[in-house]
């Protein structure tokens, strides 16, 4: 039982009478700004963990602690 196209219309003329096309449009761009951010994130993240990490000097700074 999937909604018709004529239910469909109705629904999204609805939604632009309750919110305007104004806020429907901002609403738009602030998720579009949070999926930027959160690519941008993620691809900071995977930069530092691709930096080969040298585990020998990390053992000669413990040992040395000691």
């Amino acid at each position: 039982m999937a909604p018709s196209l004529w239910q469909i219309a109705v629904v999204i003329i609805l939604v632009i009478l309750l919110f305007g096309r104004g806020k429907i449009s901002s609403l738009m761009g602030d998720v579009a700004k949070g999926i930027k951010s959160f690519k941008k994130g993620m691809s900071s993240d995977v930069t530092e963990d691709a930096e080969p990490k040298n585990i020998s000097d990390e053992n000669k700074d413990s040992e040395n602690k000691d």
